[in-house]
């Protein structure tokens, strides 16, 4: 049995609290060369016990994910670029919460499967880079994200989760995924997401 994916609704039991947290927090210009869409908040919101709660759902003890933006909130308004759309996370399970109110929700997280090698993720196992035609895992994905990322002929979409306030969609980070669309014209009806990334602390 190998989980890639789960949906829980109603995530948490006071989410109003948890956005107007969130909508509080300061919005910085994006860092230069950031690939994500729209803005980090300055600073990470402290969800007390949340690594044993998405522990327990996968059975695995995680730890937050180094180097990632583990539990920054991100709003991404109309208009807000990026640098790469088709992406991996390099961690074990990446979680979004989904805190934009239901009548502002637009679009959600959409997962693809790379037309060339047929891969729906990036390859794990040994043996699979080499059966698509590259020498190593490394090689692959760097060569299919630089080559594609940006380029929609290269995927067919697989499956898109849709947005709804309080939903958290929980995957594993190598799977090829994409933000969707960026929209609103303010905090108070833009995509704002509370991203969540794990590791797996017996192999970190």
């Amino acid at each position: 049995m190998h989980l890639t994916h789960l949906i829980v609704d109603d995530f948490f039991s006071e989410p109003h609290r948890v956005r107007e947290a969130a909508l509080s927090l300061d919005y910085p210009p994006r860092a230069e060369g950031a690939a994500y869409p729209g803005r980090n908040a300055r600073h990470p919101l402290v969800l007390e016990g949340i690594e044993r709660l998405i522990g327990d759902l996968v059975h695995e003890r995680l730890v937050p994910a180094r180097n990632s933006s583990h539990s920054i909130p991100r709003l991404a308004l109309d208009g807000a670029d990026r640098k790469a759309s088709v992406h991996i996370d390099r961690n074990h399970w990446s979680v979004m919460i989904y805190l934009t109110l239901d009548e502002h929700c637009r679009g959600g997280t959409h997962f693809f499967r790379h037309r060339k090698t047929g891969l729906d993720r990036a390859p794990l196992f040994p043996g699979e880079a080499e059966a698509a035609g590259y020498p190593n895992a490394d090689a692959a994905v760097t060569d299919i994200l630089e080559t594609g990322a940006n380029d929609r002929s290269q995927w067919e979409e697989t499956m898109m989760i849709p947005m709804k306030f309080n939903r958290m969609v929980l995957f594993r980070g190598y799977i090829w995924h994409d933000a969707g669309v960026s929209f609103g014209t303010g905090p108070a009806n833009g995509r704002l997401i509370l991203p969540l990334f794990f590791e797996n602390a017996a192999v970190r």
